[in-house]
């Protein structure tokens, strides 16, 4: 009897780190070092080397392609942590938690109160500045890989129905952030172009209909999709999104697992490593000092900003939540109690990766500098503050059980 094969060394510690690199508090640690990085870098001597780097510009002149390194990070690796987002939101539409409305009332509701709630806030604090005809969706945004990663470290012991809660409303939370991009930020838009992508969708859709797997076809289409979306005006993180939900999520008889399962298994180790912290090392690298600080406190845009992210979402996640449960048009996630519910809300104020993208994109100079300072101070404020009460949730949740 001949002894089952065993994979060289070198093959399985790769396996391995893959493996680890798929955990939401590695994705969460490496997201944090990489924004650590920028702010040391960019408040160092090196600071100019660190703008060099990012403004430098590299590609084609045609079709809008000579691009600087920072909006390829943007424009670019963001379209692979927003495709990872489209494959997910597919998966709870069709056969997750959203998919079944009864279960999917809370984190829908909670997600709109929690976009609602800040834009009003932003615009009650910040009407009639300038800028913030577009900025005041800055502080509607949650994000995902942080959230999670805070709640995977200090939350072990709570319910999964948390996490669930939790990951359903960051998704809807995202797809809400989607359509204000799409809506905000389109400019000069190219029909011939929007053509181009609208027909490369369609024979995407058409080959996943068909069963086709080869990479060979769907990489260079994925291309030509994000190409003809960038040179149509609409932000290119649309075109991930697309193909992220046109992707197929139900598996056929025999077969293992769906494409969407398994292109998120290969490419979200690719996100959380490279896409997002690449990103947030050109995009958190903004001078901080006592004078940008205490502008942070005393204008009007950036404040909106931090309440917004800060105080809003809170509100806005809880009392939606609340108010859909008195309704009876919701219930809480079984085992999660209200304390719990306050915790993952205040999570939620962490906006990070789609609110320094928003702010890139809706501000420019020194107030979306100032914006970004603002996110950064409102994220370290929501996950530590959620930390501390996941933390006391944590040992009454782990009592129970001993």
């Amino acid at each position: 009897m001949s002894r089952p094969r065993r994979s060289p060394p070198v093959q399985r510690a790769a396996a391995e780190f893959v493996r680890f690199l798929r955990t939401e508090t590695t994705g969460g640690l490496i997201l944090l070092g990489a924004a650590a990085i920028a702010l040391i870098w960019a408040n160092s001597p090196l600071d100019d080397a660190y703008r060099t780097i990012r403004d430098f510009h590299l590609g084609p002149d045609f079709l809008h392609l000579r691009l600087s390194i920072g909006d390829w990070a943007k424009d670019g690796l963001l379209a692979l942590f927003f495709f990872i987002a489209g494959l997910e939101l597919k998966r709870e539409l069709v056969i997750g938690e959203l998919s079944h409305w009864k279960r999917a009332a809370l984190p829908v509701v909670a997600a709109l109160g929690g976009m609602v709630v800040p834009a009003l806030l932003a615009l009650a604090i910040a009407g009639g500045t300038p800028g913030i005809d577009r900025a005041w969706a800055i502080p509607t945004a949650t994000d995902i890989a942080f959230a999670l990663g805070v709640l995977a470290i200090t939350g072990s012991n709570l319910p999964s129905s948390a996490r669930v809660f939790l990951l359903s409303l960051a998704v809807v939370d995202d797809l809400g952030a989607i359509v204000l991009i799409a809506v905000l930020f389109t400019t000069g838009f190219n029909l011939i172009a929007a053509a181009v992508a609208v027909v490369a969708l369609a024979l995407y859709a058409w080959l996943q209909h068909r069963r086709v797997r080869t990479a060979w076809i769907y990489v260079p289409l994925a291309l030509i999709t994000w190409v003809a979306v960038h040179s149509a005006g609409v932000h290119a993180t649309i075109a991930g999104v697309a193909l992220g939900l046109l992707t197929r999520v139900r598996s056929d008889p025999g077969e293992e697992h769906a494409p969407a399962l398994r292109l998120e298994h290969r490419l979200q180790p690719w996100s959380a490593a490279v896409a997002v912290p690449v990103f947030a090392l050109f995009a958190a690298g903004i001078k901080i000092d006592a004078h940008s600080l205490t502008e942070v406190f005393t204008t009007a845009l950036p404040l909106a900003v931090l309440i917004g992210l800060v105080v809003g979402k809170f509100v806005g996640l809880l009392g939606a939540s609340a108010l859909a449960v008195k309704l009876r048009f919701a219930e809480r996630p079984r085992g999660t109690g209200w304390r719990d519910l306050a915790a993952l809300s205040l999570l939620g104020g962490v906006g990070f990766t789609v609110s320094l993208l928003i702010s890139d994109l809706a501000l420019s100079g020194e107030e979306s500098e100032l914006a970004k300072t603002a996110v950064l101070l409102a994220s370290a404020f929501a996950s530590l503050a959620g930390a501390a009460v996941l933390l006391r949730r944590n040992k009454v949740h782990g009592a129970r059980e001993d």
